[in-house]
């Protein structure tokens, strides 16, 4: 924020997410309206630009989850984001023309994270926040803009010293706590409670095995399947329905509730495999209500719902259905999505 008073111009640091009330410019001296009229960014590209105001307003709404407070981009969001947001305090940065700077706002930039903002913001408002990012970060460095200074509000930030080997990667935060020296051990209780909230994205010695598309549990009791409980427009909640059959014989009544309960969970409440889970695994689970699916012999589906599918996530059933709640869902599929009986 500027401040004018007494001729001179004063620079005041706007803190992130707070809201500044305008200062009317009053009793103006000539020096500081010369320097008012003639603030610039560069000789080379453009013309005179007012305060910071907007711009940041912008900034702080729109930019900073990426690019950061301080225009260098050390986010978490950056993190995930290949290739990463650009680094406007970088030397390579400072080569970039204001006009070039306007089109990646207004029409993104592809092959990155980039969006286009020009259905959000007008003409003058991507001008505003350009011009901000050029002025504020672009130039020389301000200790007022960077993490963890006094001047940011980071008093006597060196008392969390012990933690910054596990902020900065030094230290893994998965080594065993045996491992560690009384202060390292002090510092990763302390950027547990402490840093962990911003800086949540610790290096790890060992990533873990990568995930499977497998099954590892069932269904817990009570739980419901039906992720489908904030809209009745998605496009998942029509599979969630069962489908209404009359005349069920008891066996056949007992298959319903076991497929209801755990087999709908991948291939739909009514078998299409077409809900919210069953869309997103892959391989996908079979079509039940295909042909040649529900005419397969008994033989073959006893023996996948036994024992499973290899190479799908088709887990096998065999240490939680017995053979008679086996034959009870083949029963189900039979009579629901076949239309028929199969030998066995």
């Amino acid at each position: 924020m500027w401040h004018v008073s007494r001729g001179s111009i004063e620079h005041r640091v706007r803190r992130p997410g707070k809201r500044y009330p305008s200062t009317p410019a009053r009793g103006l001296s000539a020096v500081a309206l010369l320097i008012l009229l003639t603030w610039h960014v560069s000789a080379d590209d453009d013309a005179a630009t007012p305060p910071p105001g907007r711009g940041a307003e912008i900034y702080n709404y729109y930019c900073y989850q990426c690019h950061g407070y301080s225009g260098d981009a050390r986010t978490l969001a950056s993190t995930y984001l290949d290739p990463r947001p650009r680094d406007f305090t970088s030397s390579d940065s400072r080569g970039l023309r204001r006009g070039a700077m306007i089109a990646a706002v207004t029409r993104g930039r592809p092959g990155t994270a980039m969006t286009a903002f020009a259905s959000v913001l007008a003409d003058p408002d991507v001008a505003a926040v350009v011009d901000y990012v050029r002025q504020t970060f672009m130039g020389p460095a301000k200790p007022d803009l960077r993490y963890h200074t006094a001047e940011n509000g980071w008093h006597d930030h060196s008392r969390y010293a012990t933690a910054f080997p596990f902020v900065t990667g030094e230290l893994a935060l998965n080594v065993r706590w045996e491992t560690l020296s009384p202060a390292q051990r002090r510092g990763k209780k302390l950027y547990l409670e402490a840093c962990v909230s911003c800086h949540d994205h610790g290096a790890q010695s060992d990533d873990g095995p990568v995930w499977e598309l497998r099954a590892l549990s069932y269904p817990r009791k009570h739980y419901s399947h039906r992720v489908d409980i904030i809209s009745g427009a998605s496009p998942y909640a029509v599979h969630d329905s069962v489908p209404h059959q009359t005349n069920l014989s008891p066996h056949e009544t007992l298959g319903e509730q076991l497929y209801q309960d755990n087999c709908a969970f991948c291939h739909a409440a009514d078998g299409t495999a077409r809900n919210w889970i069953g869309s997103f695994l892959q391989p996908r689970p079979r079509d039940l209500t295909r042909v040649d699916a529900a005419a397969a012999e008994s033989r073959w589906l006893r023996e996948v719902i036994r024992n499973g599918l290899p190479g799908t996530s088709m887990p096998a059933w065999r240490q939680v259905l017995g053979d008679h709640e086996i034959e009870a869902i083949i029963a189900y599929l039979r009579r629901v999505f076949g239309g028929g009986n199969a030998s066995g």
